[in-house]
């Protein structure tokens, strides 16, 4: 296979073949015997991501490291292997060869694809959308290797029939926390949520504001469905059974969020909800009787990868000890 070096390169879109007889700096004995081959695996990495970033996810490396290492290669080669353009990287020319001699001579040294551990996490839906989404996010960011299922929970029937590692769920205050069907380790409590009516801040000035389970009748009232099963949530739910009109019910979770947010209907959410979205705000004293649910955290007993549960156990605990003041 013979070598490409850029025609014109200037632009870097056209090549010719290098003349066979012609040696090139990677003909020179010992060129690359020293090069520590992860490096050169990072090399490749890079050139077929075209990004830092992407490439320092794909590695599960800091990317600060990737570029210090690939500097350092480049230090050791006497080439300048990359050129930036925006947030991307290009191949010099050198770099170019390089990599088209280590597929040329079968050197191509791919780090090898390890099998990562796949870990199941069930999580109350509200909690994945409100409270862990970005956290969760963000730990994916970081890490691209991460093999991981996000389960949703949405009933006391998918609570009972989830098979997973680490499981978030809702229940009464003053129950005794039951868990899911399989066996767990001791559950612990995270939060105790108090549930208010909702209202988005463009629809309600402060006069007109309803303060009465009366001043309701002039708004539509909408409600997860999920939540119709929950006996902690019984207040509002009889108040919902009882209209002959202005209700809307729905099964999505975010359907309900923004039928809130633009419709302006009234639906129960957790207190925290004005903290998560500062154009919603809570209507308190609406019914007489309050409503409290826990969130509770639980680990299977039967844990195969200890390591990596502890890993997003750790991130849910962060999690939530980071937003201490939307519970209090």
């Amino acid at each position: 296979m013979a070598l490409l070096e850029p025609a014109a390169p200037q632009d870097g879109t056209s090549y010719r073949p290098l003349s066979h007889g012609r040696e090139t700096w990677l003909a020179q004995a010992g060129t690359l015997a020293m090069v520590d081959p992860e490096v050169i695996g990072y090399f490749l990495t890079c050139a077929r991501c075209g990004c830092f970033m992407q490439a320092a996810r794909r590695l599960n490396i800091k990317a600060t490291l990737l570029r210090k290492r690939l500097a350092q290669l480049e230090e050791q080669l006497g080439r300048t292997l990359f050129s930036y353009q925006g947030n991307g990287i290009l191949l010099s020319r050198e770099g170019l060869q390089l990599q088209t001699h280590l597929v040329a001579q079968a050197h191509e040294r791919r780090l090898p694809v390890i099998e990562q551990p796949l870990i199941r996490l069930a999580v109350a839906e509200s909690i994945l959308h409100d409270i862990l989404g970005r956290d969760l996010t963000a730990l994916l960011r970081r890490n691209a290797s991460v093999r991981l299922e996000i389960i949703s929970i949405d009933s006391e029937l998918s609570l009972q029939s989830v098979d997973a590692d680490v499981v978030l769920w809702l229940s009464a205050a003053d129950s005794s926390a039951p868990g899911p069907g399989f066996v767990t380790q001791p559950p612990r409590a995270l939060a105790c949520l108090n549930y208010l009516p909702h209202i988005a801040k463009r629809y309600s000035r402060l006069t007109t504001r309803p303060d009465s389970v009366d001043d309701l009748a002039d708004y539509m009232l909408v409600q997860w469905q999920p939540d119709q099963q929950v006996e902690a949530l019984q207040p509002w739910n009889t108040l919902v059974q009882e209209r002959l009109a202005a209700v809307v019910r729905v099964h999505a979770y975010s359907l309900m969020l923004e039928m809130i947010r633009c419709s302006a209907c009234i639906g129960l959410l957790p207190r925290y909800m004005s903290c998560f979205d500062r154009g919603l705000i809570a209507l308190p004293g609406l019914l007489a009787e309050s409503m409290q649910r826990r969130v509770w955290m639980a680990v299977n007993a039967d844990v195969r990868h200890p390591q990596e549960v502890e890993m997003i156990v750790e991130l849910i605990v962060s999690t939530f000890e980071g937003r201490r003041d939307w519970f209090d």
